[in-house]
């Protein structure tokens, strides 16, 4: 299984992809926070031989021209590595901090995904720029404004869901599926599967095999005091997804689903730093991938390892280099421990 971490910074972006290559890491990624979220990656690219990945961007504020420049040229920094993650954000954010449109957010997407891909058609294979959809459309590629063709073909496109519609569409016609990091075993078991099963059926052949990517949040310490770091870290960053009502689902399918207003009124009072107080041990442990490198692994073997080759690790606090050592190789050695037994059994 292969490991890919986060990159939260900008000017160390370079130094700290190669402390997480140092560790073993397979790929890293960048979300849509305080930077932007495709330089960071140039800068990861340029230093190091990792895999990057936009996790995720914004896709409705952005021109899928734009989104497919930034994207190709990450693809020629980092050797072919470059996943463009794409999301939808909420509409709060979508109309109040980017101004554009939120109406009709999944067909909104899946005409984001078909136009990055049209444009990523006619720079690979040469063929017209032809995208007409409900949202974009896109007729006029010079060859001027075209890079060649990669050898390792175009970036691949991922998608950010967590609701069945998205996931299912995405699914459908993305690369992969970014599972979203606030998901628990059960949520991934009885909602995103059945909703990547469903979408599946209506695949077409030319995309290949669809990739379904998880992004765990993993709260991991080898003692009692790392360990309490790692929680607090933790406890902090599930606080604030729980005050997000796109998120409830998760906490409600938990037995949870009353936090989400208690944690949106905290948010109104202006009281962040209460936030996770909310979430006692057994949440985090339902939530996050929780306990010592080895009790992670193992955890993320069990609930992802049947359908995932890859997954996005988040740790929300300070992690020593020697602990993300052993989590990066527990993660790699549970896989290939799953395997070899595989293989025996076949």
């Amino acid at each position: 299984m292969e490991v890919l971490a986060a990159v939260y910074g900008l000017e160390d972006a370079g130094s700290e992809a190669r402390r997480l290559e140092a560790a073993g890491v397979d790929g890293v990624f960048t979300f849509e926070g305080p930077h932007d979220v495709f330089i960071p990656l140039a800068l990861a690219a340029a230093a190091t031989d990792l895999s990057v990945m936009t996790n995720v961007a914004i896709a409705f504020p952005r021109n899928a021209v734009h989104m497919a420049h930034a994207a190709w040229d990450l693809h020629v920094l980092s050797g072919g590595r470059c996943t463009l993650g794409l999301g939808t954000q909420v509409r709060p954010h979508i109309e109040g901090r980017f101004g554009v449109d939120f109406d009709r957010p999944v067909e909104r997407m899946r005409d984001a995904v078909e136009a990055v891909r049209s444009v990523f058609r006619t720079w690979q294979d040469g063929v017209p720029l032809e995208h007409r959809g409900p949202f974009r459309t896109h007729t006029r590629m010079s060859p001027m404004f075209s890079p060649p063709p990669h050898p390792a073909g175009p970036p691949r496109i991922a998608v950010g869901a967590l609701g069945p519609r998205l996931t299912a569409m995405a699914a459908e016609v993305a690369d992969a599926l970014a599972v979203m990091p606030v998901t628990s075993e059960e949520f991934f078991t009885e909602v995103t599967l059945p909703a990547v099963d469903r979408g599946r059926t209506d695949r077409p052949s030319r995309l290949g095999p669809l990739e379904v990517l998880p992004e765990l949040i993993v709260c991991c310490g080898r003692d009692v005091a790392e360990q309490a770091v790692a929680d607090a870290g933790c406890r902090a960053l599930l606080g604030f997804y729980v005050s997000t009502p796109a998120y409830r689902p998760v906490f409600e399918r938990a037995g949870r689903g009353d936090l989400q207003p208690r944690a949106q009124q905290l948010t109104r009072e202006g009281r962040w730093d209460a936030l996770g107080d909310l979430i006692d041990d057994d949440l985090l442990s339902t939530v996050a991938v929780r306990g010592t490198p080895a009790q992670v692994a193992s955890l993320v073997h069990r609930r992802y390892a049947g359908d995932c080759r890859r997954v996005c690790i988040y740790m929300p606090y300070a992690m020593a280099d020697d602990l993300l050592v052993e989590l990066v190789d527990a993660l790699h050695g549970e896989a290939t421990a799953a395997a070899a037994v595989d293989a025996v059994a076949r």
